[in-house]
């Protein structure tokens, strides 16, 4: 990939994070992120209080790529077949028809997923990794480019069901929102610059998608950066707060999650400052903690960190090349 290349790819992603931004006031990383998610074919869980702008989130990315978003409340009640669509009789051809359910779409939004039971939460796992609905047999992709966005309360912990990690391990990232900084929430209240989603104007269509999506397998990744993403890996599977540590599933998402997020900076080749900036986002919420660590506090993505910290960070003369 050439630099001029690069820089095109990366002045479409900020014209499109800059108009999702405009929904979501004072959230620039995190909609990056969630942009870097959907354009490498992953998926987001965000875990956050209400209000905060989980949903608007979602929809400003619908209507930004012009896409079709669909949203689910998970409830306790939620059955399979809500989520992925039924076959229905039809009187008339004396035959059954696939009716889709809501999940056919380009942005779904499975709001308060750990609402509901295992079961229901189960309808998402086949499409959220093969992008396919499996009924009776038979096999209904889902259109390109599809995001599920999965939004949970971490404090309302009540009537809830935690995510297996088999349901965990299928985000590409896990974002947290948080509350906007002064100047944005002063604006929220005032009702100034702050767009509506349904006023956002389309700024990648599908095949532009596509294209950016095709464009970030020829980002070069250095062999020492390999290497530094496997030593935090094996680090995390020896931890001593870590019962289960980052799986071969998880380093390869975060080299495709790593070539997108260099190629919206312009750049055709990656560092380890880059592999820094992902490895919590991407890894953390996949970590599953020592009874000691739970009990003490710490969360995955403390100790997350604390392993990017202490690893030694390769140190070639120039990451470009080689």
């Amino acid at each position: 990939m050439t630099e001029s290349e690069a820089a095109e790819h990366a002045a479409r992603f900020h014209r499109l994070a800059a108009e999702v931004g405009s929904a979501v006031l004072g959230k620039t990383d995190m909609v990056r992120l969630a942009l870097v998610a959907m354009l490498s074919e992953g998926h987001v869980l965000l875990e956050d209080v209400p209000g905060v702008g989980k949903t608007t989130l979602a929809r400003a990315i619908a209507a930004a790529t012009d896409g079709e978003w669909h949203r689910i409340q998970f409830t306790p009640d939620l059955l399979p077949s809500d989520v992925t669509g039924v076959p229905v009789f039809n009187q008339d051809t004396r035959e059954f028809q696939f009716h889709p359910g809501p999940v056919f779409g380009n942005v779904v939004i499975a709001d308060e997923i750990n609402r509901a039971s295992p079961k229901a939460q189960s309808a998402l796992l086949e499409v959220m990794e093969e992008r396919q609905v499996t009924v009776d047999g038979k096999r209904y992709p889902v259109p390109r480019p599809f995001l599920v966005v999965a939004t949970q309360n971490p404090v309302e912990m009540d009537g809830t069901y935690r995510l297996p990690e088999a349901q965990l391990d299928r985000f590409l990232i896990r974002l947290s929102l948080g509350y906007p900084d002064a100047d944005s929430e002063l604006a929220i209240m005032r009702g100034d610059r702050l767009t509506a989603t349904a006023d956002l104007q389309t700024v990648v269509d599908a095949d532009r998608l596509a294209e950016t999506t095709a464009a970030a397998e020829r980002v070069h990744i250095h062999e020492a950066i390999y290497r530094y993403a496997l030593d935090l890996a094996h680090t995390s599977r020896g931890h001593d707060e870590i019962h289960v540590g980052v799986s071969p599933r998880a380093t390869a998402a975060l080299m495709r999650a790593l070539r997108m997020f260099v190629l919206t900076e312009g750049r055709h080749y990656a560092t380890p400052e880059d592999v820094k900036a992902l490895a919590v986002p991407v890894w953390a919420h996949r970590l599953v903690l020592a009874a000691g660590s739970a009990v003490s506090g710490r969360s995955p993505a403390d100790v997350m960190a604390d392993i990017v910290d202490r690893t030694p960070t390769p140190q070639p003369v120039q990451f470009g090349g080689g």
